[in-house]
């Protein structure tokens, strides 16, 4: 099989997790900003697709060059191997974009891209008429920042946050991908209670129970390189067959989603029967200040509304004083909260151990990290 340079790209601030999964899975990786390298063939594509729970996109690198004018835009799009990759009647859009380059206008830079594509493989089937790009897609994209190009092909898709199960929405939900970035960033494992308290359509313990059976998320989904040529049905299978071979359906789990709207609590219900993890999750109509447990050594993570998103932000600030009330005596606990709002710990009453920036979405966002102090000694009792 033919071996690819490869990028996982991602949301800014979680490259090192992407790379740590492409680590786990057995890859050799570069980190870069909002993307992570590595090398790969048609196996290791389809792989990553299925596997990787913080990644946006796999995508091949087809070249990458130096360039300052259009003619070598043109002549190094054109010397590139486009003949393995396009068959005759691929479907090919050019995307692009330009950053601190002399090649600034992006219109031009993609016409000219496209039509250097055009003419190798005008040359590669000995074609004198157009070509008809009547069969599967193959979305490129030219990208140039400080006059390097580099020049891709997408391999998903619909991005890779689109696990599929998401049938109900609430208001501004946390992307699926975010949301096992966020768990990944914390201190749980499967044997711990976890608990979103504001579970909106109930991502966040999705992920988690997807986490904790070890269900690789790109499971029940197609990806746009199963339609291509070079792309065995077979193979895609046989990917599919492996990871669902290491799913462990067997731990018992403590994953609680809670929310003062009923109605997201249905959508949390809906949302988790679509992804076949109904009995992994256990969810109540609740508001934050009559939250109570008795279990202990758990971890809370909550993606609470914030400025961007709501009005009124004096409901807002009220929100997270009752946070702190309720959440701060739970010592063994650990909690972690993404929001906007930088002055979040004075609201909630405490300093955090530990801040992250993160970008949910456009939104630039702090992860406010309060670490439990965990008591071994005693078990955990039942809610």
């Amino acid at each position: 099989m033919q071996t690819f340079n490869l990028i996982a790209t991602c949301a800014a601030g979680i490259e090192a997790l992407v790379g740590k999964e492409l680590r786990d899975l057995g890859y050799q990786t570069q980190v870069e900003n909002g993307r992570v390298r590595f090398q790969g063939n048609v196996k290791d594509i389809l792989t990553a697709n299925v596997w990787l729970r913080t990644a946006d996109r796999i995508k091949i690198v087809v070249g990458e060059f130096k360039a300052y004018t259009f003619d070598e835009l043109f002549e190094k799009t054109k010397a590139l191997d486009w003949g393995t990759l396009l068959p005759m009647d691929a479907e090919f859009p050019m995307e692009g974009r330009s950053r601190n380059s002399k090649l600034h206008s992006v219109p031009n830079a993609q016409a000219i891209a496209k039509k250097a594509v055009v003419s190798k493989l005008t040359d590669v089937y000995h074609r004198r008429t157009r070509f008809p790009e009547t069969g599967a897609r193959f979305p490129l994209e030219v990208v140039i920042n400080k006059d390097n190009v580099m020049l891709t092909l997408d391999t998903t898709g619909n991005s890779l946050f689109k696990r599929g199960y998401r049938v109900e929405k609430g208001i501004a939900p946390l992307k699926e991908n975010m949301a096992a970035a966020l768990i990944m960033l914390t201190n749980w494992k499967p044997d711990m209670p976890f608990w979103d308290p504001m579970c909106g359509s109930g991502t966040l313990a999705i992920e988690a129970a997807m986490i904790a059976r070890n269900i690789a998320p790109g499971f029940n989904r197609d990806f746009q390189c199963e339609g291509w040529d070079w792309v065995s049905e077979e193979l895609a299978e046989q990917v599919r067959n492996e990871a669902d071979e290491q799913a462990d359906y067997d731990t018992e789990l403590q994953i609680f989603a809670s929310d003062i709207d009923g109605k997201m609590v249905e959508a949390t219900n809906r949302n988790a029967q679509e992804a076949g993890l109904q009995y992994d999750i256990q969810t109540k109509q609740l508001a934050v200040q009559d939250f109570k447990t008795d279990l202990i050594n758990g971890v809370i993570i909550a993606n609470p509304p914030y400025g961007e998103r709501m009005s009124d932000k004096e409901s807002i600030i009220r929100l997270y004083h009752q946070m702190g009330r309720v959440f701060k005596p739970l010592t063994t606990w650990s909690k972690y909260f993404l929001t906007s709002d930088l002055e979040f710990e004075q609201h909630y009453g405490e300093k955090a151990t530990k801040k992250r920036k993160l970008y949910n979405g456009s939104i630039r966002t702090d992860y406010f990290q309060y670490w439990g102090r965990p008591d071994f000694r005693k078990k955990h009792q039942n809610d």
